[in-house]
């Protein structure tokens, strides 16, 4: 089988590493590491394609140590106890460091993660972790502590093309338009890897020049960074929320189509949509509950694609509701003063005079049934509802026009 495009322009030095310049420019914190042949065990955190794996060989090439590559996906404790009696029997017999490449490091458990720990700690292995998850959430603790974390962005477009043009270069007798190359810098959405997947899937199809319609055919469709379980997921569906709580329609409808595009449950931004009304609407527009009640109801029943546009009508119009948190303040500083204060009894006039003995107690005694009636007939009325030792108290506040 031949070698994939994607393994073989994988650059043999810095100088041939594209993008990361916040940590391999001149006088960067990985570059000086490097330059000086010195390196720390690590986390090397980012997107897919953001150039992980060919970064962490490149540490062990200026380290001059033994390069030891495994998935967290394939491997396990039985496979690590290896790497390690080797990395020690390296380290004894041949003065060598060892460092131990992990993609997927997130995937590891609990124990498998504990079991690299005093490892890291002894020297025995440096290790070097790929995850496109955040480590504070899915690493261990002890672990992270031990290691540098490094966040990798996704390659500006600029990059891209420049990965683009070094793989359109394996196809000497092709010629690449360049409208063409605009739609795949489009289409890596900042992925080095899928930039040159889709040159060398259309350089497959095309005899002699790939245009845009060359691409097109090869490519079907632009995929979407989004994990359901990670970063994406939490970081767009907050994106959505925040634009809607913003007021700005337009931003709410492109994190929403994100979400749509990428096969999101509309299901779960419906009871988003729900909990965002009362949160961030509240009593400022009261209907608004009402409608995304309607609208989690109406997404049950229609199913995709149709729903996209209940989900979009309903975003937009929280979006563009006045907003109040009066009642969700509210409720908080109700539940903080039962927290923190002294929990005194119901008063006797608010208390439910269900029989004779209750009424004997003082039960509902001097209780006004309705306020409001009295005071419309002129009469002044001053009935305390809060106990005794929050009387004042104010916790709804209006703060609406």
């Amino acid at each position: 089988m031949s070698e994939p495009l994607a393994e073989k322009l994988r650059p043999k030095n810095l100088d041939g590493y594209i993008g990361q310049e916040h940590l391999l420019g001149e006088g960067k914190p990985l570059r000086l590491l490097l330059d000086n042949h010195k390196l720390v065990s690590m986390i090397l955190w980012g997107p897919p394609g953001s150039g992980k794996t060919t970064l962490a060989r490149l540490c062990a090439d200026y380290a001059k140590a033994e390069f030891v590559c495994i998935s967290a996906v394939t491997s396990g404790i039985p496979d690590l106890k290896i790497i390690i009696a080797r990395a020690k029997e390296r380290a004894l017999y041949h003065n060598s460091e060892t460092i131990l490449f992990i993609d997927e490091i997130h995937r590891f458990n609990k124990a498998q993660q504990d079991a690299l720990l005093p490892h890291v700690e002894d020297g025995t292995l440096i290790l070097i972790g790929a995850t496109t998850e955040n480590p504070g959430f899915e690493v261990n603790a002890p672990l992270v502590s031990r290691m540098r974390v490094y966040r990798l962005h996704p390659l500006s477009d600029n990059d891209i093309r420049l990965v683009i043009n070094r793989a359109a270069e394996q196809f000497p007798l092709l010629q690449f338009d360049k409208e063409a190359i605009n739609f795949i810098v489009k289409f890596a959405n900042g992925d080095a890897r899928s930039a040159i997947n889709a040159v060398e899937i259309s350089a497959s199809l095309a005899k002699k020049k790939i245009d845009l319609s060359v691409i097109e055919d090869a490519l079907q469709s632009k995929s979407v960074r989004y994990d359901k379980g990670g970063d994406e997921h939490y970081d767009t569906i907050s994106a959505f929320i925040k634009s809607m709580r913003g007021g700005n329609p337009h931003a709410t409808l492109h994190y929403l189509a994100r979400m749509l595009k990428a096969g999101e449950d509309p299901k779960f931004i419906a009871r988003r949509m729900i909990i965002f009304a009362s949160e961030d609407i509240g009593n400022a527009k009261p209907n608004a509950l009402v409608l995304a009640t309607t609208c989690m109801q109406a997404v049950s029943m229609i199913g995709m694609p149709e729903s996209q546009l209940i989900l979009a009508q309903t975003a937009t119009y929280l979006a563009t509701s006045p907003k109040s948190i009066a009642s969700t303040e509210g409720i908080f500083k109700a539940l903080a003063d039962l927290e923190n204060e002294r929990i005194e009894p119901i008063p006797l006039h608010l208390r439910n005079e269900s029989n004779k003995l209750m009424k004997q107690f003082g039960y509902g005694k001097g209780h006004i049934r309705y306020p409001w009636l009295e005071e419309k007939k002129g009469r002044k009325v001053n009935q305390e509802y809060l106990p005794k030792n929050l009387v004042g108290r104010r916790y709804y506040i209006e703060d609406w026009d």
